[in-house]
């Protein structure tokens, strides 16, 4: 009988620190976040449409006016990254812009090249090699495309002004709670 108990009292203790095993392990593993999306648009250009010359560098090269609607309650703060996934050496930054306060919700046309805004933001080195917003200058030929791409975050990026893409996409890493895209289109 005492051989019984044993065998039983044994086999529990291995289903519980078999329990606690999986339990363990759960936590160590990384949240997967799902992303939702909003709405990032421009009075100046649709969707997959041609974007103005006035803001490319055939023109004033002055960044377009956005709008962004929809994200979530709990967005801290905001950031944009700008590219050209066309270009012929491979993806080309145009504007890099973060720590945009939550309570923003657009761009004015033309932000200023600088890299602390009045509000807050703070702005990237894009492609250039500059600060802010570089306009649309691909080579003749076919149409490029320019991915507008705003993230919604859980937090304030803890980088100062004049960071690269790269920085702002690996400081903003698990904290995405969702994007918006705006795509426009532009050739010469």
């Amino acid at each position: 009988m005492r051989k019984i108990w044993l065998t039983i009292i044994s086999a529990a203790i291995i289903i519980v620190l078999a329990a606690l095993a999986i339990y363990l392990t759960s936590l160590q593993q990384p949240k997967e976040i799902i992303t939702r999306k909003f709405s990032l648009t421009s009075p100046a250009f649709g969707d997959h449409e041609r974007i103005p010359d006035k803001y490319t560098c055939e023109g004033a090269d002055i960044s377009p006016p956005l709008r962004w609607e929809g994200y979530p309650e709990e967005t801290v703060s905001f950031a944009l990254i700008v590219e050209d996934p066309d270009a012929p050496m491979g993806t080309f930054t145009h504007w890099v812009i973060y720590n945009i306060p939550a309570n923003v919700n657009e761009l004015e046309e033309g932000v200023p090249q600088v890299e602390k805004l009045p509000f807050g933001a703070l702005q990237g080195v894009n492609d250039f090699n500059r600060i802010g917003y570089g306009g649309p200058c691909p080579p003749s030929g076919k149409p490029h495309r320019y991915v507008f791409k705003m993230y919604a975050l859980d937090i304030v990026l803890d980088i100062g002004p004049g960071a690269s893409k790269e920085e702002v996409l690996k400081a903003m890493s698990g904290h995405i709670l969702a994007e918006a895209t705006l795509t426009g289109i532009y050739s010469r």
